[in-house]
Formats: C-alpha cells, structure tokens, sequence
C-alpha cells in the first residue's frame, strides 16, 4: 500500500460532492467526466472532489478487471489525472480497480499535487444478491486514515460503512471525516435503509460522514444518487438529488474542540415511492439505449396496459421522436383495442404503424397443416401469434436499428405467462420487476405527474380505458388472463410472498390465500425459470428480481408440501 505524505495544517475544507453516471469500460469517457467536474469544483473554490465507487472503470466491471489490460487502462487514467492535480486545484477521491502483487482491489485513491498520495483497499466485499464482488477481488486490511491538507481522512468503501469493523478502526486511528465512495443500486425504500445505517455509523464513531452515491443506469442495476452528509451529532448536512447528476460543493469547519462541522448545504426533496420507481424505469431504459447506442426503440403497441405503460416510459426516456410503435392485429384484436393503442400513440405523439398479421399466421399454419392434422386447435396457435409478432418486430429492429423493449411484467414473468420468441422478444423490458398491479398504479400516477427530466408530455397519457378494461392477451375470442391465471391482487401477494418473502406455503396460507392455489402458483413459479433465463434484461425495482438476486436452478423438483 502506498504511503500517504505529510499531510499540510488546514481547518476548513470545501469538499465537492461528484454524483455522477459512469459507463463500465469507458475508461476515457469515465476520465473526461472526473476533469469536468473537477474543473467545475475548482471554479467553485473546492480544495477536494469525491466520487463514487470504482468510477474510472465504471460500476460494477464484473469480470473485465480479470483483463490486465482493462486494469493497464485504468492505471493509466489515474496517471494522468494525478498530472492535472498538480495545477494546484482540487486533490480528487475516485475509484478503479489496483492490483497490489497477486491480488486484485476494489481501491480508491487520493490524487493531488501531481501525485497519487493514498491509496485505500476495500474490506467488505459483498457477495449477495446482486454483488459478486468476492468473485473478482480480494479483501484489503483494516485502513488507516488518509492525510490531505492537514486533514485525516477515512474513506471506507460502500459495504465497509454496512458493518461497525472498518469505521470503528478509521476512528480509532485518527479519522477526523468519513468520505464514503459507494455503488449503491436503487430498489424501492433503499435510500431509508442507508439513512439509517449510515446513522448507526456516526452514532458509533463520533465522526461526520458524507455518503457519495453513483447515478445512472448499468443493465439491469440503477443507481439512484441521493448522495447526502450527516453531521457529528446526527443531524442531515446536505441532501442531492435522486436520479440526476450534480456536483454539489459543500464548507465545512474544524470546530474548537477539534471536530468537523458542514456549515449547511442544498437539502433537495426525495421523490415518493411511486414517483421513485418511475424514474428508476425511464433511466434504466434510457441508459440502456445510451450507452449501447441505439437510436431509439420499437415495441409492439396492443391497447394493452402493460405496451402502454412501456411506451409512455420510452418516450419519457428518449422522447418521442425516438419511440416507434406497431400494431399488430390478428381476428381477435378488437376494436376497442385499436382505439386505445391509437388514443396511447396520439397522445404520446409518438410514430405509429400498423402491420396485420395473419399473413404470417397463416403460413405457418398452413406449413404446419401437415403435421398437426388430426389434433385439436390450442395453445400452440395461440403461441404462433405471438411469435409471429414476435418475428416482424425483430424484423424492424433489424431493419432500421431500433432496439425491441419488451412489455411483460414481474407477474407474467413468474408464472411463465408469455411466449418464448414471441411476446419475450427483445433487448430489454423496464417493467420486468413490477408486478401487474404495480403496473396499473403507476399508470395512474404518471397520467396526473410528470416528473422533471421526463421527455413525454404532461397529461394522461395512458387512456383510462385501458386502465379499467378486464386484461387480455387477445389470443382467442373472448380471451381474458383471469381464464389461466387468478386475480392479480391475490396473484401478486403470493408472487411477492414467494419471491421477494421466501415464505413457506404454511405462512402463506395464513394470510388467507388457499392451499390448493399457493401450491399451483409456486409450481408455476419454479417450472417458468427457463424462460426467465431467456428474456432481456429489465430494470432492478423490488428487493429481489429475476437474475441477479434470485438464481434458481431450471432443473428442480423441490416443492413445499407442507
């Protein structure tokens, strides 16, 4: 470990705040977006500049620090960055990934004055749900503080601050302030949950602390920001944003007695639950196509609740220009559903084709004739709509470059409610971890808000109808989910009991559901993970999605009998 220098007298320290998005392997680009914000500090006076968790290589890199020239790169770039400190500006905290002999770190490094002047090892390596950090990095010693300025430093790294170990250790060796870098995902009521660990840090160690959190999305994970800082005794001293990057610069003061004090910074608002998991979904989506360079996205538009709710999350993202949407009817698409694809897409002002299907349909049935003569018309035909739908999106797709974003939800997903290479199809689904009702609630909600930085329009946007009409995939006449599947309220709280709870059939009967119907949902449940392992990607919202957090085996006959 690189020692740190002779630290110079000071007691007062202007700390810029970075929550900002990176992008996993744009060792360049991650680099260009630390000089901006460090120039836009020093404009603002700043002495020092926190990042987030990792930032030079991006979060989280997975198996690319395996590549040694990934880990050269990223080196390189601290190189350079540790040059420009040596104008006299800001020293800057940032993240990369630092081999120390044959083992491999998750590090941050402090730079100024023309010099890497500390560097700092990761203790805590998560490894659950959807960290996997053991699996690529080694576990760095207990840390000492870092000196810069005159000021002794703690910097634990994300985990590190979830347990008592590592802050404990940083107070005892002489920290005056926790610099906390982090890559904290978003799910629904995370940033409570940090509030209130963070607290039991600085009720433990006396110290302040200041909590920088990455923003953006990266796959199926967003980060959120909402960095903040909390004060010795407790109190919140700065709150940014969630869901947006700045840069907030922040004064604080070495008191009489020898502590830090922040002498009041910007306390933005948090947004609501539902507004929360809106916006998580559109930057999911958003970054998704940024960041792999899609000019836009093309989804299937049915007159259905949850095409709807995709599109007017698609448009928010990209704005509409970059949002195509296809009707595609067979003899089973009603009227009704016209009307209310049509009423979406006008009030979107989104493009809007429609391509009939029974050409397709058709030809494979009659390429089939042979083969199924003699069996009963079922489930099979109904599944070559879907595919055939399937097919010409694909076709789109292929044909002007637009990513196919996909339409089913956590409730579907569960119980294999959808077709493989049909309504499955696509590159990625922002509403894969909401269930059905979940999805109708926010439909609601974002035809009465429109929250800031979204690029639809204000209003309803979703029509009413849609938000009232028994559901339907429209495969046969007369064709609602309630044939196959039972009410989503009573679907969902089993889903969520079973998913998110892990709760056994006993306790869940206990809730009122009945026996028999928890035993069907769980097979349906476990029997579907098949196709789960083939879908797109989708947006992280609940404790536990389908991928990261919940690695079920395809192959299993476990069932809770009990």
């Amino acid at each position: 470990m690189i020692d740190t220098t002779t630290p110079r007298s000071n007691d007062r320290l202007r700390l810029a705040v970075a929550q900002l998005n990176p992008t996993v392997g744009d060792i360049a680009g991650n680099l260009a977006l630390v000089r901006e914000a460090r120039a836009e500090a020093a404009a603002a006076g700043a002495d020092l500049v926190l990042f987030s968790e990792l930032f030079l290589s991006g979060y989280p890199p997975e198996d690319l620090v395996l590549k040694p020239a990934f880990l050269r790169a990223c080196r390189h770039a601290l190189d350079d960055l540790a040059a420009d400190t040596a104008d006299g500006g800001p020293g800057v905290l940032v993240g990369l990934p630092w081999r120390e002999g044959d083992k491999l770190h998750n590090a941050v490094a402090l730079v100024d004055g023309g010099r890497i002047e500390g560097v700092r090892f990761k203790v805590d390596l998560p490894n659950y749900g959807e960290f996997d950090e053991k699996r690529v990095f080694q576990a760095g010693p207990l840390p000492g503080p870092i000196g810069f300025r005159g000021i002794r430093l703690g910097v634990p790294v994300c985990e590190d601050t979830w347990t008592d170990e590592v802050c404990e250790c940083l107070q005892e060796t002489g920290a005056e302030l926790l610099l906390v870098p982090n890559g904290s995902p978003f799910h629904a009521g995370k940033p409570d949950i940090r509030l209130q660990v963070m607290l039991q840090r600085v009720v433990e160690t006396g110290l302040p602390l200041v909590y920088c959190n990455q923003v953006g999305g990266q796959d199926e994970l967003v980060f959120d920001g909402a960095s903040f800082g909390l004060q010795a005794d407790r109190r919140l001293a700065f709150q940014m944003p969630e869901f947006e990057a700045a840069v907030t610069v922040t004064e604080w003061r070495r008191r009489p007695d020898g502590g830090w004090v922040c002498d009041g910074g910007p306390v933005a608002s948090l947004p609501d639950l539902d507004a929360a998991r809106w916006s998580a979904c559109v930057l999911g989506l958003r970054d998704y196509v940024e960041k792999n360079r899609f000019p836009g996205v093309v989804l299937g538009l049915s007159g259905g609740i949850d095409s709807a709710i995709v599109a007017a999350m698609a448009v928010d993202a990209l704005g509409p220009e970059r949002v195509h949407c296809v009707m595609l009817p067979y003899r089973y698409t009603s009227e009704e559903s016209h009307a209310d694809a049509r009423g979406c897409a006008e009030a979107l002002g989104l493009r809007y084709d429609t391509v009939p299907i029974a050409p397709a349909v058709e030809g494979f049935t009659e390429a089939l004739s042979g083969l199924f003569s003699g069996t009963e018309t079922g489930v099979t035909e109904e599944n070559i709509q879907s595919r055939a739908r399937g097919v010409i999106l694909m076709a789109i797709s292929n044909k002007f470059g637009y990513m196919v974003a996909t339409t089913g939800n956590k409730s579907e997903m569960s119980v294999g409610y959808a077709t493989l290479y049909g309504d499955m199809n696509g590159g990625f689904n922002p509403i894969k971890d909401l269930y059905k009702m979940q999805v109708y609630r926010l439909a609601a909600w974002r035809n009465a808000n429109r929250p800031a930085g979204m690029l639809g329009p204000e209003g309803e946007v979703i029509p009413a109808n849609i938000l009232v009409k028994v559901p339907s995939a429209e495969l046969r006449e007369g064709q609602s989910d309630q044939d196959s599947l039972p009410e989503y309220d009573v679907l969902d709280d089993i889903l969520e009991c079973l998913v998110e709870n892990e709760m056994s059939v006993r306790e869940i009967e206990a809730r009122g559901h009945d026996r028999a119907l928890i035993h069907r949902i769980e097979h349906l449940l476990y029997i579907a993970e098949y196709k789960r392992r083939q879908s797109a990607p989708g947006v992280k919202i609940t404790r536990k999605n389908f991928g990261r957090d919940r690695r079920y085996p395809i192959t299993n006959r476990f069932r809770d009998r009990h």
